[in-house]
Formats: structure tokens, sequence, C-alpha cells
């Protein structure tokens, strides 16, 4: 199979879908890869690199998309719309449930569309948790450094130092981005509420996390009363493949104190705030409410050397099956990947993401 790996085009976002180490795992199995030029430089890899690796470089993005299967970190922006084609496949992070236009774009070229986190193994979503990982982390450290007054916070160190109370977070989600972001935040020295749902994963928290952690069952009343007293406001909110649900509203924002900061890590779903929008690394933050509000749609891009690693650990070995058992024939040795197909000849497969566009809904079945 030809494999092509273009340069990753949206805003600041200097993460490369395959490391010179995977690139080889491709190549050392009987496929070509091509790698645009520079696709790497952004995480610390030379086109040389990829060379060395037996990876063929090209100068161009469409050369890089004339293949038969293109792996990226983020969706095609409008920009790359005319390079989806019948008979391409296309494996990343898509994120359709929040992007209608790419939606219908990738229904109408005959693309077909297998996305990164919706490839789900058991309750598990594997080629999803290195990002929510990153993001998570990323979300205690950025919410930490707009608090300063510097940046217009309330100029509370969340730590607190000897004889001043810690700053107080609050996590919305206790799932693989919100226990990182608890986790990182307590070993700030932060005082740290999560807020859960599932009694299972709450036992699980309480014993796994830091001391100054605690866990509170997720309902409106127990939301709209600690929001007042929280320093840092973390959205770590998930349901496979759909639009996040909107949690918080415009009035439990004014509750809260000015220069508080809200971190929306679920903004790639369309977020899960009112006030969401999706911001970028180069212009990353918006004041609404008085509340400073973090929503960067490529949070991990910010980390790129570390994100592109981490990444590639989980999808290589994906996409080693894909070309080795060509696709659609690979779904029956690998089932979980038909929870990944999000659009299979011009059809949506993905309930979630036909519903949040109300488009009709056709089950992938391989003949």
């Amino acid at each position: 199979m030809k494999i092509g790996v273009p340069r990753e085009l949206k805003v600041k976002e200097n993460r490369v879908a395959c490391t010179p180490a995977g690139a080889r795992m491709l190549i050392n199995q009987g496929h070509q890869v091509w790698v645009e030029t520079q696709a790497g430089l952004g995480s610390g890899y030379a086109d040389e690199q990829y060379a060395a690796s037996g990876a063929t470089i090209v100068p161009t993005a469409e050369a890089a998309w004339d293949v038969d299967m293109v792996i990226k970190v983020k969706e095609p922006i409008p920009s790359e719309y005319p390079l989806l084609r019948k008979g391409l496949l296309l494996f990343t992070y898509l994120h359709l449930a929040a992007n209608r236009p790419l939606t219908d774009v990738l229904c109408s070229s005959g693309t077909t569309a297998v996305a990164y986190e919706t490839i789900q193994v058991g309750r598990r979503l594997p080629l999803l948790e290195p990002m929510s990982e990153i993001a998570g982390r990323m979300s205690a450290l950025v919410g930490a450094y707009y608090l300063s007054r510097a940046q217009g916070g309330k100029g509370v160190l969340l730590g607190g130092v000897p004889g001043v109370l810690p700053g107080k977070v609050l996590i919305i989600g206790g799932g693989t981005s919100g226990i990182n972001a608890g986790r990182v935040a307590a070993g700030m020295g932060a005082d740290v509420t999560i807020l859960e749902v599932d009694l299972e994963k709450m036992r699980f928290l309480d014993i796994s996390l830091h001391g100054s952690t605690h866990t509170l069952y997720s309902n409106e009343q127990n939301l709209l009363e600690t929001l007042p007293s929280i320093d840092l406001l973390i959205g770590a909110v998930l349901v496979p493949g759909a639009k996040a649900p909107k949690l918080i509203t415009r009035e439990m924002l004014r509750v809260m104190k000015p220069g508080s900061v809200f971190v929306d890590i679920a903004i790639d779903q369309g977020g899960c705030a009112e006030t969401s929008r999706p911001t970028t690394h180069e212009d990353p933050v918006y004041l609404e409410e008085d509340v400073i509000h973090y929503c960067v749609a490529n949070m991990p891009g910010a980390y790129a050397r570390t994100a592109t690693q981490a990444l590639t650990n989980a999808t290589i070995p994906y996409a080693q099956k894909i070309a080795n058992f060509g696709f659609p024939e690979v779904t029956r040795r690998v089932p979980e990947l038909v929870s990944g197909i999000n659009v299979f000849e011009g059809q949506i497969c993905s309930q979630a993401v036909a519903d949040a566009h109300e488009l009709p809904f056709q089950p992938f079945h391989l003949n």
C-alpha cells in the first residue's frame, strides 16, 4: 500500500502523524511511505531522518495525498477538501459531530474516513487516550498560567504557600483527560474536586489519586454549589464520537469569581459550555462573564514532540494492519476498526455523527 503523511495545516499544529520509526515499521512490511517535505519539522524530525528510514520525501501536499491511505493528526481543513476523493482512505482524528461542512465533503467525495477517536475496545478509546492524557495534564498547566494576574487572572497560585490555602480546581469528568488533569493539579498542591457520575470510576479515582483530590457526584446542584469557590474549572467531558453536552451555562459562569479560568478540553467535540468557541495556539483565550476561557482545539499540538511519539505508538499498529490486509477486509481481523468508520462509500456509518447533523445513518457491513 502507498501511504501518505502530509504536513499539518491547522494553525500552530506542529504534530505529524508518523515518526521516522513508524515509517520504518510500515516500510519493513513492504509498503511505501510518502512524506511531505518538512512535515515532521515541528516535532523535531528532519526530512533526512525520514529518508534514512526508507520513506520518500515529496515536495507538495498533492503528492502526499496521491496515495491509497493518508494518515494525519487533525481533520482536513477547507484548503485540503479538494484533495479528498473516491478510493482514498483517510485515517486521522475527525471530530465530525462538531463539523458539518467536513461531514458533507467526505460524503460527497466518496472518501472512506476512519476516525482515531471513535475506535473502541471495550470501554476504552485506545487511539484517543494518548492525546487525552496530554490534554488533561496540559489543562492544569495552562490553567495555572492564566490564573496569574499578569495574564488577566485572579492572581491565585494553585499550590498556595505556607499560611495561604491552595487554589481550588473543579474537573468535570473523570475519564482519561480528567484523571490526568487531576493528577497534575494535585501534584501542584491544588485542592482538586472531580465531578463524575460513574460510582465505580469514583472509587477508582479515590484510591488512585493524591490525597488532596476529592470526588463528587456530578449533577447540576453540586455544580452550582461548587462553582462560586473555584479558581480553575476544567471541562473533561466525553461522549465517544458525539457532540459534547453543554453542561455549563452562561448563568453558571456568572457565579464564578472574576479572573477565574475555564479550560475546555471538550472543544474538539463542540465544547461543554454554552460560552465555548474554538481558539488557536496563536490566540488561545478570550473573556466571557469575567471568566478567562481557554478553548484551543488542538491542545496537544503545543507539546508536539511528546504528542507525535505518543500518537504514533497508538496509531501505527492499526495503520500496519490496514495496510497489510487492505480495507475494508481488515475489519474481519480487527473488528474494532468498524467503530472507527465514520464515512464509507458516501454514507455516514457513525450513529453519533448522523444524530449530531440529523442525517441518515447507514451501519457498516462487510459483504
